[in-house]
């Protein structure tokens, strides 16, 4: 059974693995370098010690995904949005684990009292929008070679989620 709970220290290994195959392979991260051990560490510590949530998905003692969600934008007047991330193992997709990962960054943020939950999607990503349509976000216009990776430029689109004012 998947089951969903914060992230510990003994999990960072595996957020790793996970993180560097997105990048390696996918379009998901627009990072071309593979991250370290100590930056998911420190990441990791940033995000708890604002009470910002990092979540693994498990399954017995193997990680099959992770997600979290952190500042939007440096600047005072974004304080109530928050960009999210959610990430699956290859070998677990399609089983649903996005999905429990998303509800629960979308739960923690409303009741957090964010207003604006975004995602930023590579516009090719057909499942991830998907998902996110899913479960109730809205998208916006792509915005047209935003970035560039594997030599060639990536096409934008923001996901988002609106709450009640707070």
């Amino acid at each position: 059974m998947i089951e969903l709970r914060d992230a510990t220290e003994a999990d960072l290994p595996d957020i790793l693995a996970i993180t560097n195959d997105a990048i390696a392979t996918s379009e998901a991260i627009w990072a071309t370098s593979p991250r370290t051990l100590e930056e998911r560490r420190d990441w990791m510590h940033d995000r708890q010690a604002k009470n910002f949530p990092v979540v693994v998905a498990v399954e017995g003692d193997d990680i099959l995904g992770f997600a979290s969600y952190g500042p939007f934008r440096v600047y005072e007047g974004y304080a109530q949005t928050v960009e999210h991330s959610v990430y699956v193992s290859r070998n677990a997709q399609r089983r649903g684990i996005g999905r429990l990962l998303l509800d629960a960054m979308v739960c923690h943020a409303e009741k957090s009292g964010m207003h604006v939950l975004v995602g930023a999607i590579t516009a090719s990503n057909t499942a991830s929008i998907a998902l996110h349509r899913a479960a109730g976000f809205s998208e916006s216009t792509p915005l047209p070679q935003m970035g560039r990776k594997f030599g060639r430029w990536l096409d934008l689109v923001f996901m988002y989620r609106l709450f009640e004012s707070h």
